[in-house]
């Protein structure tokens, strides 16, 4: 039987800022490769490596495909915030991924808007039990922050190399994509690199602002205050699954 491997990522360092601190004491070993570094040890008896990828689509689908090649992973985390596209959403709830689309993926007239050139797809889908498992990590770790009133859902991910900051651009997204949940830059890169590997992935990215012109303030103040925490936290409670 293949040896069970859990590759981490996050975008940005503030998203898995502290979760080193997770692992068993002695157990980490440092491996630095293509600019990225990786840290691989055991983490609630599960063998893991955690890194940290930078942001973006190819940042993101190199880090991926690296953690299948090098490190043998056999499934993928990743973590992080995101802009809220459902206006029901709010700063603080959570989305674990069900479906994942490339929002500037467009090959138009050789192929239909969305579709990944060759795959015949314009999503990659989760799977549906690891979804349920996501949410009630989740639902368990907003459980005991006192005072909490955010929410878990499942819902699609647009991924594109682009911050969202505009009210019109965003309804522009949802008239192309009517069910995307929110917007962020990396899910969807590692989920074809998944797909096409054969790799299960589960995206939980935490609400940090409405993606419109007040994004840039309640993003910045997000990652630095909360996203650490949410990331840590929900993965905690996943891995102890």
């Amino acid at each position: 039987m293949k040896k069970q491997i859990i590759g981490i990522m996050g975008a940005m360092p503030e998203e898995i800022a502290g979760m080193a601190a997770d692992f068993t004491q002695g157990s980490t070993l440092r491996i630095e490769r293509g600019q990225r570094v990786y840290d691989r040890g055991i983490m609630s008896d599960r063998d893991v490596v955690l890194v940290y990828t930078r942001c973006g689509k190819v940042a993101a689908a190199t880090t991926a495909a690296h953690l299948i090649i090098e490190f043998g992973v056999t499934e993928i985390l990743f973590t992080g915030v995101a802009g809220a596209a459902d206006p029901a959403l709010r700063v603080g709830d959570v989305v674990i991924g069900s479906a994942y689309y490339q929002h500037d993926m467009d090959a138009r007239p050789l192929f239909a808007r969305h579709e990944i050139p060759l795959l015949g797809t314009d999503r990659f889908l989760a799977d549906p039990v690891r979804v349920k498992t996501a949410m009630q990590a989740s639902t368990r770790f907003l459980a005991s922050r006192e005072g909490s009133n955010s929410r878990v859902v499942a819902g699609a991910i647009a991924s594109g190399d682009k911050f969202f900051a505009c009210r019109s651009e965003l309804d522009e997204l949802r008239s192309r994509i009517p069910e995307v949940a929110c917007v962020e830059m990396e899910g969807a890169a590692v989920a074809q690199v998944c797909h096409e590997y054969g790799i299960p992935l589960t995206v939980i990215r935490t609400i940090s602002d409405s993606a419109d012109e007040q994004s840039p303030v309640d993003f910045a103040t997000f990652i630095q205050e909360v996203a650490s925490a949410y990331s840590r936290g929900i993965v905690r409670e996943l891995l102890s699954c």
